[in-house]
């Protein structure tokens, strides 16, 4: 396999792949073949499950992160943590490709991104750009990817990648909402990027948030994903830094920052007409942050979780 430099972000995706291919009846996804491309449902007319969640979460991540799911306070968390969270979140797992083909709409996480490498990410940080031989995907949908969505994939990426790997799932599926809300650590880091933090400060990351229950329907699913992470999410980062930059950018970190916070996310949502590009980016982070600045032995802890948030978005009171 032809890589362009030591990340390899593709290949160790695509181990994380040929997993769950080969343990496809243990984790209940179904492998099917499209235009020559090997696609995996893991939510959608296969079941999927929770170990197809952890694994699909480790595609996207590029298998440079740790995803479990441990015993939180009120239930289920999903826990995350890697000591490469730029690589594993940034240009890895961030839904950053849209990939919208005729009536086919599709949020696109995983290394593919690094091959395709159009996004403003990418203009900061070119040496996560990849030259793969394979490129590998986790399409948020509930359609499976046809024909011509592989080949506007494959039109997208360089000459070089000669095999596409895609799994998808719904967002109102088990393997679905897990791999959204082992976004925890992602969104951090997205929203220290907006804020203009120098992410190279950033040694280790580690994120959790609570499982929310499953959707009867992906829009249900969406709010109820996103408030786990908005409300019940908790992010430690360990940076070497200065303690007044930290002291300046935390509390503008968590998502009470936002002019939106406050409302389940499905009521904010029906507020902006079902535009979900309407709504302020700087909503979507977790409640709370941590910094552990190696450099001077301070901690830093901005914002706090919101349980009757959450009760009021997952139990409806």
């Amino acid at each position: 396999m032809r890589e362009s430099h030591r990340h390899n972000l593709n290949g160790r995706a695509g181990a994380a792949f040929d997993y769950l291919e080969e343990n496809s009846h243990d984790l209940r996804v179904g492998i099917s073949s499209v235009a020559k491309t090997k696609v995996i449902d893991c939510g959608v007319k296969s079941p999927g499950g929770l170990t197809a969640g952890l694994q699909l979460a480790r595609i996207c991540l590029s298998d440079y992160a740790q995803v479990e799911l441990k015993n939180g306070n009120d239930g289920v968390v999903i826990q995350v943590y890697s000591d490469h969270p730029i690589l594993a979140c940034l240009a890895s797992q961030y839904a950053g490709w849209q990939i919208n083909v005729g009536s086919f709409f599709a949020m696109g996480s995983g290394p593919m991104r690094a091959a395709y490498g159009k996004e403003k990410l990418f203009e900061q940080f070119p040496d996560y750009k990849e030259l793969p031989s394979e490129a590998v995907g986790v399409l948020e949908t509930r359609k499976p990817p046809t024909a011509e969505v592989i080949d506007f994939i494959a039109h997208k990426l360089p000459p070089g990648v000669d095999k596409i790997k895609l799994a998808y799932a719904p967002t109102a599926s088990l393997a679905g909402s897990i791999q959204v809300v082992a976004r925890s650590l992602e969104t951090a880091l997205h929203k220290l990027h907006e804020l203009k933090f120098d992410l190279t400060k950033i040694v280790s990351g580690h994120g959790v948030a609570p499982m929310p229950p499953i959707g009867k329907d992906d829009i249900q699913a969406i709010g109820w994903t996103n408030d786990a992470i908005l409300y019940g999410g908790k992010v430690t980062l360990w940076v070497n830094s200065d303690d007044d930059v930290l002291n300046e950018i935390g509390s503008k970190v968590p998502s009470r920052a936002s002019a939106d916070f406050g409302r389940p996310f499905g009521e904010i949502f029906k507020s902006y007409n079902g535009d979900f590009y309407k709504i302020d980016p700087m909503l979507f982070s977790p409640a709370e942050i941590t910094f552990v600045n190696l450099k001077t032995g301070r901690l830093f802890r901005f914002g706090r979780v919101e349980p009757d948030l959450l009760r009021k978005s997952f139990a409806g009171y």
